[in-house]
């Protein structure tokens, strides 16, 4: 199966800002002035304080990997031709944690504390852009 018949993600107006800055090869998450910290998943009300202060911020997008693995067999039928997928948390300089999948890096180079930069992968033909990432110093 090909890309253009993967699940993609569907923009809403609480993740809107997110992935427009995405389509810009920029990072932004929210930050809550309240609690004194980034958040990420995007979401209406700060955790811990359920304060509607949240702001849009951009970031790096530096961070590292915080936890892998190397999924060998499909996580799912639309993914069949996309083994292994290099599955990956990476924790972000500015703190918050995403799942992501990495690129440009053989699985056994894999190293939790890799430091990693964002790559923006586009796919025009369903207006998203999607955040994936590789070493920060290739070898």
């Amino acid at each position: 199966m090909s890309m253009l018949q993967r699940p993609m993600p569907v923009k809403t107006p609480t993740t809107a800002p997110f992935w427009d800055a995405l389509a810009q090869h920029r990072v932004v998450i929210q930050y809550s002035p309240s609690s004194g910290s980034y958040v990420f998943y995007p979401r209406v009300r700060a955790p811990r304080t359920l304060a509607d202060d949240l702001e849009w911020r951009e970031i790096s997008g530096m961070g590292t990997v915080y936890s892998f693995t190397v999924a060998r067999r499909p996580v799912g039928p639309h993914f069949a031709d996309a083994v292994p997928q290099l599955l990956a948390i990476v924790e972000w300089d500015e703190g918050p944690r995403v799942t992501t999948e990495l690129v440009n890096v053989e699985p056994g180079d894999i190293t939790v504390g890799m430091r990693v930069r964002p790559v923006f992968c586009d796919y025009p033909e369903h207006d998203v852009t999607m955040l994936r990432y590789e070493p920060a110093d290739p070898r």
